[in-house]
């Protein structure tokens, strides 16, 4: 296997995970909190979503879906364009109110993105330092691989807070 395909296959994990959590769920669950300060599978789903677009965007040297897609208009989300809700607080969290069907679009629309991407860099833009803010610093290479792994954690996280809706 080569480098895109297993890119490809690791972003196409996490769209199937984000799939099957918003899979006929219903609308209060989206906003469902374990606790007062729990994150909520709305926001789950949009942050990861956010992340990637704003990361893969940022190496790829291209507009982010959310802008250009329209999706920050479609979400309406009361926040600044720019922000992907890294250290969002529990009344941020509590703030992203939309459906399964837009978060499963504008998902859709940044893995399309993202997976053009990847397949079509070459193995030796892998090496290619794309953060100089970190020492070491960050490759191209690093910086999937961080988004892969931030994005199926909280894909796992929203799964997880589906389950416990569904028991309780």
């Amino acid at each position: 296997m080569d480098h895109s395909a297993l890119l490809t296959d690791a972003f196409d994990r996490i769209q199937e995970t984000v799939h099957s959590t918003l899979a006929d769920l219903p609308a209060d669950a989206l906003t469902f909190r374990v606790d007062a300060k729990a994150n909520t599978i709305a926001w789950l789903i949009w942050h990861l979503t956010r992340v990637q677009d704003d990361h893969v965007a940022g190496v790829a040297g291209t507009a982010q879906v959310w802008t250009s897609g329209g999706w920050v208009e479609r979400l309406d989300l009361p926040f600044p364009v720019a922000d992907i809700g890294y250290g969002h607080s529990a009344d941020e969290v509590a703030k992203v109110r939309t459906g399964a069907d837009l978060l499963r679009g504008y998902h859709d629309a940044v893995h399309d993105r993202t997976v053009d991407y990847v397949q079509s860099i070459g193995p030796d833009d892998l090496d290619r330092i794309v953060d100089e803010n970190w020492d070491p610093p960050v490759t191209l290479g690093v910086r999937l691989i961080s988004v892969v792994s931030d994005d199926l954690q909280h894909a796992g996280q929203a799964a997880y807070v589906r389950g416990i809706y569904e028991r309780r």
